[in-house]
């Protein structure tokens, strides 16, 4: 019986120091668009940074940002778009990595706002086995804004309706300014004419 019970405490023991706990070896920091918002068709990248907080090195095996587009026609189509790095990155104890994660938006996407799943998978360095170990996978989630095609065009009839109302106005002023001088040329001609009549 107490060969039993040491086997299951040495069993215990090995696999408390063999099989790593599903701890967080990472933290996504900070996740940005390289502009506030998008065109139908246009490219962009999104940059990641990704912190190290715990107490040995891990690696970056993968990085990926997911879009769920909404296209004009209201189909729903899921698209992954991957990290340019070179995987796998470690990134040592206390300290941060940047990856950019280049994406392209189709023609017909749906205009408004979409959420867009940032998700990066890693690995933990353990110093007892030496070797690696997979971890926690850290995701982030950011709100990509596609500006309506029209929006130009309408910005655009704007500008023209308000140049349109200037020239209007000016031209208002003008015939106005024109009329008051007529008549005032009129009232001064008659004047001259009244002054200039002979006396019989």
């Amino acid at each position: 019986m107490s060969k039993k019970r040491l086997l299951i405490a040495l069993l215990t023991f090995v696999s408390l120091t063999v099989i790593p706990f599903g701890v967080q070896a990472t933290t996504i920091t900070a996740c940005t668009f390289d502009k506030d918002t998008y065109q139908q068709g246009e490219t962009g990248y999104i940059t990641v940074t990704i912190y190290n907080d715990r107490e040995n090195k891990i690696r970056v095996t993968d990085l990926t940002a997911t879009i769920n587009y909404y296209y004009t026609d209201g189909n729903v189509y899921l698209q992954k778009f991957f990290t340019d790095a070179a995987l796998p990155v470690e990134i040592e104890q206390g300290n941060s990595s940047s990856f950019y994660v280049p994406f392209s938006l189709p023609i017909n996407i749906a205009s408004g706002y979409t959420k867009v799943d940032v998700k990066a998978v890693t690995e933990l360095w353990s110093l007892q086995s030496e070797r690696w170990f997979a971890s926690e996978h850290p995701t982030y989630q950011l709100t990509l804004f596609t500006e309506s095609p029209y929006k130009e065009q309408l910005e655009e009839q704007v500008a023209i309706n308000k140049n349109v109302t200037n020239m209007m106005y000016l031209l208002g002023v003008t015939t106005m300014v024109f009329a008051a001088v007529t008549v005032f040329l009129f009232v001064l001609n008659r004047r001259a004419r009244a002054l200039t009549q002979p006396i019989a």
